[in-house]
């Protein structure tokens, strides 16, 4: 068996350099617990960006994955298979809207989100081929592809791979009058995350996301919400826009979909803008394979059986308690809702990057976002039992580097 170091030098070696990671190789994982090589034993506080929302290797995730992967996994759409109508029915039916149209990774999702807006804008709205515009954030992160890295605002995900595809208007996030602008007669989408993770774990105004889709309805454009991080269950309620009883247009899902499985991700919506998009225009070789639509849908279940957003919330607010009442000086602020945390860290404490690297030394898996922010998302199954050593840790950690 290699050991961590082992392991290490060889991502190290023959592994693009595109990651930076923490010195820690995990084996094995269950529940939101994982272990090394040598047997030490981490807290994952981090739960893959949300793909973990249930944890590691969730039971009925993978016996749904083991049913199906000895019937059949992988099947063209160029044929029909049970197991994609089942999840579609099910999705349909539990976001209140009418298409699923399932997809791979979460930046799939939204580039398909995208080019739904577009065909619905030509062939619905009827704005020119080549002039319509779709109204962003600044701060926004919705993946890695390069239409959506041309319309960021952090330099270094956009400027390496220039030029940008054009047709995005980019506003401040939570801004109601810029929003108001920026929807002119072109426009055809607004795309927006309900709270903006990368970005730094940072939530709107109370009403933004209701006024938002109130303005996009006046001026006849669709509220896309990309809740690839924050869906399922992971800020309380089974969605985001949920906390202000918003129903977007379009609603963009992965990661958590996935179960922690495998990637699965879908652009869900109404059937107008849906429909707007034809046979033979867009696709995916995997996307609604019968072994995705298997995993999707009992993760789905649990989501719901299990009632993981009732965790989240009551947990996320006992986390968001104890973070903020202990005055430490190393914290200038804790935000975010459910399990969707990020603590911001003053600059004395030498930065989130450092913080985490200590943690892991001490048995608990987190990592920053932005450079003095660090993120608190554990799996959706995790208990107070687990969770008050972690925290004890956190602040500890935080505590003891403020120096």
């Amino acid at each position: 068996m290699a050991t961590s170091e082992d392991v290490i030098a060889r991502v190290q070696q023959y592994a693009a350099r595109n990651y930076n990671p923490i010195p820690v190789v995990l084996e094995r994982g269950e529940g939101v617990w994982a272990w090394d090589p040598e047997g030490r034993r981490y807290l994952d506080m981090l739960g893959a960006y949300s793909a973990l929302n249930h944890g590691h290797r969730h039971p009925r995730v993978v016996r749904a994955a083991h049913r199906q992967i000895d019937k059949i996994a992988v099947v063209a759409r160029a044929y029909y298979t049970e197991e994609l109508g089942r999840l579609v029915e099910y999705l349909a039916k539990l976001t209140g809207l009418d298409r699923v149209l399932p997809m791979n990774s979460g930046a799939e999702a939204v580039e398909t989100a995208l080019k739904v807006a577009r065909a619905w804008g030509h062939r619905v709205k009827g704005v020119p081929p080549g002039e319509t515009t779709i109204v962003v954030c600044d701060n926004n992160f919705h993946g890695r592809t390069t239409t959506i890295v041309g319309f960021s605002s952090e330099a270094p995900y956009r400027e390496p791979f220039a030029p940008a595809t054009p047709g995005f208007v980019s506003i401040p996030y939570g801004d109601l009058a810029a929003l108001e602008a920026a929807l002119t007669e072109r426009a055809v989408a607004f795309l927006v995350e309900p709270i903006q993770g990368e970005g730094g774990i940072i939530v709107p105004p109370d009403g933004y996301l209701r006024e938002a889709r109130r303005l996009c309805t006046e001026r006849n454009a669709l509220f896309i919400a990309d809740e690839v991080q924050t869906g399922l269950g992971r800020t309380g309620r089974l969605f985001a826009v949920d906390h202000e009883d918003v129903k977007p247009d379009l609603l963009v899902l992965g990661k958590a979909l996935g179960g922690g499985v495998l990637p699965v991700s879908a652009c869900v919506g109404r059937a107008e803008p849906m429909d707007a998009v034809r046979p033979g225009e867009h696709g995916s070789t995997f996307g609604g394979s019968p072994f995705a639509m298997a995993v999707a849908l009992a993760a789905l279940q649990v989501v719901v059986d299990d009632r993981l957003a009732d965790n989240a919330a009551e947990l996320g607010a006992y986390t968001l308690q104890r973070l903020r009442s202990q005055g430490l000086p190393g914290i200038r602020d804790v935000r975010g809702r459910g399990l969707l945390l990020g603590v911001e860290l003053d600059p004395r404490v030498g930065g989130a990057d450092r913080v985490c690297h200590e943690l892991a030394r001490r048995g608990v898996l987190c990592k920053g976002t932005r450079e003095h922010v660090l993120r608190i998302a554990p799996p959706l199954i995790i208990e107070r039992a687990e969770l008050d050593p972690a925290i004890d840790t956190v602040l500890d950690t935080i505590d003891l580097l403020t120096g």
